[in-house]
């Protein structure tokens, strides 16, 4: 393994959820690291591996709920790594993809701070792979679109350009989309996706609590609200929703709300 010296911070992506899905370099850091900065989605059988002395320093957002600002965040980590700490910066799923460890590995570098990345299975694939839902299928889609629900201010992006998402791909998955779905589903709908296609909510996904939510683009709303889909979920558009009842390997909590669901 490669060292992890003093002063030095790992951006790390610990998965979606589920231990198992972490990669070797992840274990190695957390074993080693003297001050651990993680978020929300990080499962705490995961940080049970740390080292004794390790610091843990919970860090998470959650909607409605006060957590640390981004500036904060990126403070604590330079803070540490200028105290001659080996600083675990820990994520859900993988830092670059909606992680914002682009973010903190572009301050560190103006900053001259040693960094590593070491990326983890993205939600948008490893969850869906979870919930019997492939994210590409050869005969159904040869290109996946993948967005997140809201900008840096909490608000669904207007940098968006939805008549291209619409028609960009047949599969849309979608990332801290589930408070901002309405006006989502607006725009995919005025943009000509049908009301009849498939979609998935997956919540809690590779965990235990992993629940499963299927409806269709037109009733999604009353669905969500009558099944109660809560973050955090990945949302997927799209044929390969249909796959689940073949490809369904997980004893999951299954809701199927669309009515003319086929599989």
């Amino acid at each position: 393994m490669p060292a992890f010296h003093e002063g030095e911070v790992w951006l790390v992506g610990a998965g979606p959820g589920d231990p198992g899905l972490m990669s070797l370099y992840a274990i190695y850091a957390i074993q080693n690291a003297d001050v651990i900065i993680y978020d929300a989605l990080v499962d705490e059988n995961c940080l049970s591996l740390k080292a004794q002395k390790a610091k843990l320093e919970f860090v998470g957002k959650r909607g409605g709920v006060k957590s640390p600002k981004q500036p904060e965040i990126t403070r604590k980590i330079i803070d540490y790594a200028k105290q001659g700490l080996k600083v675990l910066r820990l994520k859900g799923g993988d830092p670059f993809i909606f992680g914002r460890g682009g973010e903190e590995a572009i301050t560190l570098a103006h900053k001259k701070i040693k960094f590593r990345i070491v990326p983890g299975v993205t939600a948008g694939i490893g969850g869906l792979a979870y919930a019997g839902i492939p994210a590409t299928h050869r005969e159904i889609n040869q290109s996946v679109l993948f967005l997140t629900g809201h900008d840096e201010k909490g608000q669904l992006s207007n940098r968006i350009d939805w008549e291209a998402v619409a028609k960009a791909a047949p599969v849309i998955v979608m990332y801290m989309a589930t408070r901002p779905f309405e006006q989502i589903q607006k725009h995919l709908l005025n943009n000509g996706r049908s009301e009849n296609e498939s979609i998935a909510f997956v919540m809690h996904a590779t965990t235990k609590k992993q629940k499963v939510v299927i409806s269709s683009l037109g009733n999604a709303i009353e669905d969500m609200q009558k099944y109660d889909v809560k973050s955090p979920a990945i949302i997927v558009v799209g044929e390969v929703v249909d796959l689940r009842p073949i490809l369904n390997w997980m004893d999951d909590q299954e809701i199927h709300a669309n009515e003319s669901y086929h599989g």
